[in-house]
């Protein structure tokens, strides 16, 4: 301000308005007790007030020399505009919980959808996509952490919640590195990819080590399907015979395991895979008649993995039914004869003549030398991959079923605001269906995901319907008014036993824990934002249809992947971030879920009867493959029944 006073100029300045408040690390509250806002908003406004700051103030306070947060990022939290989404939001969080004396993590789970990942951790050297994978399970003060704990944190990540750390996880992970096999897509519905030039068909080293597949020629194509033909057909060809019948699960993994077996032979030996370097047009199933091909694909494998498995005695029992007298595939076929070429170190000029010339004699030559191949590898086989190993802990819990419940408990726990992430909130409620779903109906895989869903006051298919298209249906029961499970018998992989008995697998859902109206906010919303208006394949189980796959309908490997993730986000325990529901988990796919209600109704009952009900199965097959019962249950029940001698005494 310029103030005249006679010949002088006197200048005077003033500055107006209120001082700037004190800053204080940790101010009294006006009031100790309120009612908890259920909102993020809602609750950092309620505590602003508690302490009688405006967010300018609160800004002044916590900001430090170098921190990026602008104060109106506080402003449009106020407001509602926005919410904490970055690294350095969650660490400004976490002064204000501190300075307010809040407990740590307490804005967080006000948040609208507080499993989010947090955005603007750095990992370095690390494609962004893989990053981004990896965020869900960074603790939010990651980027502040030293660079030794860093890396720890990153191991153990990567270790135990992406790869299992299971030693058969580890060996996957690595044998996924080095891919090859040869494919047949107009068998397998996958896309052809572009036919290599004739001139390149022998040189496999650009081709299945640098593409890792390889499309089979037109020849061996149409032997496989002649082959696929035979064993799924209704009626065999007159002149021809068989024994059993192939399901499309055991036709689709046949075709994968012998596209495993002639890419390992096609491969170049000098590669990572070290193949044997057939070329691709001198492949055929004839080869598949000399034991020194059989024998060199189980070395191989033994080689590969450092040990022989069920899996190889498994193949040479293939190699006995393509030659069986009389049912044989193979034997019935000597005209494949014309097909053998002499390939180094397998099969000789002199091989081919015998075969030719005594086509069952070789035959019975391949069946008697792998049946005896397969006591030989039988008796040093070992079980690599130990089915119960990641579920464990819970199996060892006096109640795996409630312990497996945990996991949908935390789902609940983080799901999102439906109003402001529909598709997040959509895929948590697909989440938690899935472990309700499974706990509940013990289905396999198949039969799970390919569940079809009739909207409540739609009329169901009927029972015939469902035969033909080898699915059940959840429709709503008006009888019994609730939501029932009707499975026709031969949609199941076990169609012909005894548990059945031609009838179809059918169950009311109970109403507990709100299931009901989970399932119908889920058909009556949730699919909507699934399908994201693709067109919708009629499952209950759909995927998040996006820009780049507007497929909704889930395959074999596309629902384990997505069970897996969901044990990946919300089962397995991280000790860095807090969140998951069981220590010790591991990831797994959706067939432990059979493995846990065997295993509790084991330990309840110790009846193998009672838990083949929970599976579909027969006790005999619960024994074998699915109960984990163990030593200390078996002491357990047994000491309850002799400690009643005593009580009573």
């Amino acid at each position: 301000m310029r103030r005249i006073n006679g010949d002088k100029q006197q200048c005077t300045s003033s500055k107006r308005g209120r001082k700037a408040l004190p800053i204080i690390e940790y101010p009294a509250p006006a009031f100790t007790e309120w009612v908890d806002p259920p909102t993020f908003r809602e609750a950092f406004v309620l505590h602003l007030r508690r302490f009688s700051e405006s967010y300018y103030q609160l800004h002044r306070c916590i900001i430090r020399p170098g921190d990026k947060l602008d104060r109106a990022t506080l402003q449009s939290w106020t407001e509602g505009r926005r919410t904490p989404q970055s690294a350095t939001s969650f660490e400004i969080l976490t002064r204000i919980e501190q300075r307010y004396g809040l407990p740590s993590g307490y804005f967080r789970a006000k948040l609208p959808n507080p499993a989010r990942a947090v955005s603007g951790l750095t990992v370095t050297g690390m494609p962004r996509a893989e990053q981004r994978r990896l965020a869900w399970h960074l603790p939010d003060d990651f980027n502040s952490r030293p660079l030794k704990e860093q890396a720890k944190i990153l191991d153990w990540v990567q270790n135990v919640v992406i790869s299992g750390a299971t030693e058969y996880r580890r060996f996957q992970a690595l044998a996924m590195k080095l891919r090859y096999a040869v494919r047949f897509p107009s068998l397998t519905g996958r896309k052809i990819r572009t036919s290599p030039e004739p001139e390149d068909l022998s040189d496999l080293d650009d081709q299945v080590d640098h593409v890792g597949v390889v499309d089979a020629p037109p020849r061996l194509v149409a032997e496989l399907n002649e082959l696929v033909r035979f064993k799924t057909a209704t009626l065999t060809d007159i002149g021809f015979q068989r024994i059993g019948v192939w399901n499309e699960e055991t036709t689709a993994q046949k075709i994968e395991h012998f596209g495993l077996m002639f890419g390992a032979l096609a491969a170049s030996p000098s590669g990572e895979v070290q193949g044997h370097g057939v070329p691709l047009e001198n492949i055929s199933f004839a080869m598949l008649i000399f034991p020194r091909v059989w024998d060199w694909y189980v070395q191989w494998r033994e080689r590969r993995r450092g040990f022989f498995t069920r899996w190889e005695c498994d193949m040479l029992r293939n190699a006995m039914a393509l030659v069986r007298q009389e049912t044989g595939w193979l034997r019935q076929h000597p005209e494949l004869a014309s097909r053998l070429v002499p390939i180094d170190g397998l099969v000789s000029v002199e091989d081919i003549e015998s075969a030719r010339a005594d086509w069952p004699g070789a035959c019975d030559i391949l069946h008697a030398h792998a049946r005896a191949r397969v006591k030989e590898i039988d008796r040093v086989a070992r079980i690599h991959r130990d089915p119960f190993e990641p579920i464990l802990p819970i199996l060892e819990a006096p109640s795996p079923v409630a312990e497996y419940l945990k996991i949908a408990d935390e789902i609940m726990k983080l799901r999102p605001d439906a109003r402001r992430y529909p598709r997040a909130a959509a895929e948590t409620a697909r989440s938690y269906l899935l472990i309700r779903l499974g706990l509940h109906l013990g289905l396999r895989q198949k039969n799970l995901r390919q569940l079809l869903v009739c909207p409540r006051g739609t009329l169901p298919r009927s029972e015939r319907q469902l035969e033909s298209l080898k699915r059940g249906e959840l429709r709503w029961n008006e009888r019994d008014q609730g939501w029932e499970v009707l499975v026709p018998a031969v949609a199941f992989k076990n169609a012909h036993s005894s548990f059945f008995a031609g009838k179809p697998f059918r169950l009311v859902l109970p109403d507990l824990g709100g299931l009901y109206d989970h399932i119908a906010t889920y058909i009556e919303r949730h699919r909507l934002a699934l399908l994201n208006g693709a067109n919708d394949p009629g499952t209950f189980f759909i995927k998040t249809v996006k820009r780049t796959s507007r497929d909704a309908s889930y395959n074999q490997s596309t629902f384990y992947e997505a069970w897996r993730l969901v044990i990946q986000r919300y089962g397995v325990f991280n000790p860095y971030t807090g969140r998951g529901a069981i220590k010790g988990l591991l990831p797994h796919g959706p067939h432990n879920v059979r493995d846990v209600l065997a295993t509790h109704i084991l330990k309840h009952t110790g009846s193998y009867e009672q838990a083949s009900y929970a599976i579909q199965d027969t006790p005999e097959m619960v024994a074998k493959h699915y109960g984990r019962f163990l030593p200390q249950d078996k002491a357990a029940m047994a000491a309850r029944i002799l400690n009643q001698v005593w009580e009573a005494a």
